[in-house]
């Protein structure tokens, strides 16, 4: 990793970012970032308070006017130019998402990192191109046409398993779309939110366009929701405190996005190519130690192939790697704290009772028992309404039932309240089309399962949520549509008016 910061140092004047500077917070209350990986501590700071919140809220209200007058062009310039800037501080980015998420350093250089940066370089792009319907004489007497306008300051709320890329996901289009943000990270992860927030000045960023307040959410987090010149919410997180962010929205009629809970379905027919299967799963089910909503979480395999991919499965989850995360050879890091280590670890316990636990289930000892690691785990025999299926669990375990038909099949994929990703396996093209019409989840991959790119949105269905991330489309949450109608006749007495008052001309 070469020379790695001292994150101490960095971070000497707190862990605010607020008009263009490192502050420290003013609640009054302390937080310590703590290595999942080996209990020791990283970063204590000063949390936010309300006061930093209004303060964060102002600047951004003071860069708008200048910041939404820019062409498209120069916003575009300057994310061209942060994308620049990131590509630079790549091993740095990697690092520190590392350290404070416990991320196997290749998931964080390979994926997290040049994903952002990937990220940014298409929003440079698509500030250029804010699409509309086209100008045209649609009533016969009057030219139309649409204008996409930024709507003001954004407070987005962010949440702690992929810190950087979600952090990318609501400052981008914001800001790409002519709007200032205020992001609230998770307090247990936000120091490449505040890197990237340092990168964007760096780039040549107006002061205030990009502001971050590291705060509790009850107090910092509630209040930039509730804030009166905060006029649009994007909050990425469960689906419990997603209903907490709504209520508090719309009680100031906010515009709201919400990117919630997942538990995504990995529907294996009778024709899929099994090995194909059996890594997809492993794979899916593990990124980021199980911590993704997007992960596969239930596989529901037709009769004929069940026992042969439990089988595969576990000897795969066996080879699986856990170890140091700045170790290049680790596969699976630590989950985020001991507490949600402990959180999983009750889930599969409690599966005990009523399911299998084929491998796994275990937290490891030795050198790694200071961390929050927790092993691969499988499990099978589980009822469809038993908690390890039903629940979002966000951690490495994977819960397989069989199906007979393809309707069950189907129907189960879709038997939970979420619906944000779901994978299909078969090598029948019809098989496969009908699935990814039926299966109600806002992505539906096909022979693969987790691969997302900047082109194509994100977002899911029921309670998982509404709105994108991500994709050109993202930039309908991020704009007001306004139409625009100019009379072309010139007339006084319009003939529609009788209609009104007076009689046909």
């Amino acid at each position: 990793m070469g020379n790695r910061f001292q994150v101490k140092d960095r971070f000497a004047d707190g862990a605010q970012y607020i008009d263009g500077q490192l502050r420290s917070g003013t609640s009054g209350q302390s937080h310590t970032i703590v290595n999942p990986a080996t209990g020791e501590e990283v970063l204590t700071y000063e949390l936010a308070s309300t006061a930093d919140v209004d303060e964060a809220v102002a600047a951004a209200k003071r860069a708008f006017p200048a910041w939404s007058a820019a062409t498209p062009g120069e916003r575009s310039d300057a994310l061209h130019r942060l994308a620049a800037v990131l590509a630079e501080q790549a091993e740095d980015f990697a690092y520190a998402e590392s350290l404070q998420c416990g991320k196997p350093i290749k998931l964080s250089t390979e994926f997290d990192v040049p994903g952002t940066i990937d990220n940014t370089a298409f929003f440079a792009g698509a500030a250029r191109h804010l699409q509309g319907q086209a100008a045209a004489e649609y009533s016969g007497d009057h030219t139309s046409y649409v204008r996409r306008e930024a709507i003001g300051v954004v407070g987005s709320i962010a949440p702690w398993n992929y810190p950087l890329q979600m952090a990318a996901w609501k400052i981008l289009p914001a800001i790409a779309a002519g709007n200032t943000i205020v992001l609230k990270p998770a307090e247990l992860t936000p120091l490449t939110s505040l890197m990237f927030a340092q990168a964007a000045k760096d780039a040549g960023l107006p002061d205030g366009v990009v502001n971050i307040v590291t705060g509790a959410g009850r107090d910092a987090g509630e209040h930039l929701v509730g804030h009166p010149d905060v006029v649009m919410t994007s909050f990425t997180g469960s689906t419990a405190v997603g209903k907490r962010v709504a209520e508090i929205a719309t009680a100031t009629v906010k515009r709201l996005h919400l990117e919630l809970g997942g538990k995504a379905p990995f529907l294996v027919f009778d024709d899929a190519d099994l090995e194909a299967a059996a890594h997809g799963a492993v794979a899916a089910s593990l990124i980021n130690t199980g911590q993704d909503c997007t992960a596969a979480t239930r596989a529901y395999v037709q009769r004929p192939l069940h026992d042969a991919f439990v089988a595969r499965v576990a000897e795969l989850m066996g080879t699986v790697r856990l170890g140091d995360p700045f170790d290049p050879a680790t596969d699976l890091g630590p989950l985020v704290s001991h507490a949600q280590r402990d959180r999983v670890a009750g889930f599969v316990e409690r599966a005990r009772g009523y399911a299998t636990v084929v491998t796994g289930g275990e937290v490891p000892g030795g050198e790694l028992a200071e961390g929050a690691y927790y092993r691969p785990t499988l499990v099978s025999g589980a009822a469809q309404d038993s908690e390890v299926v039903q629940s979002e669990i966000f951690g490495p375990v994977l819960v397989v039932l069989p199906f007979d038909t393809d309707d069950e099949g189907i129907e189960l994929a879709n038997d939970t309240p979420y619906g944000l990703a779901a994978s299909a396996w078969s090598r029948d093209v019809y098989r496969a089309g009908r699935a990814t019409r039926e299966i109600k989840a806002g992505c539906v991959w096909v022979n693969d399962h987790i691969p997302i790119i900047s082109e194509m949105p994100h977002g899911g269905y029921k309670a998982s949520g509404f709105g994108k991330d991500m994709s050109a489309y993202s930039f309908e949450e991020y704009t007001q549509v306004k139409h625009v109608m100019y009379d072309n006749t010139a007339v006084a007495a319009k003939d529609w008016h009788r209609t009104i008052f007076g009689d046909r001309i």
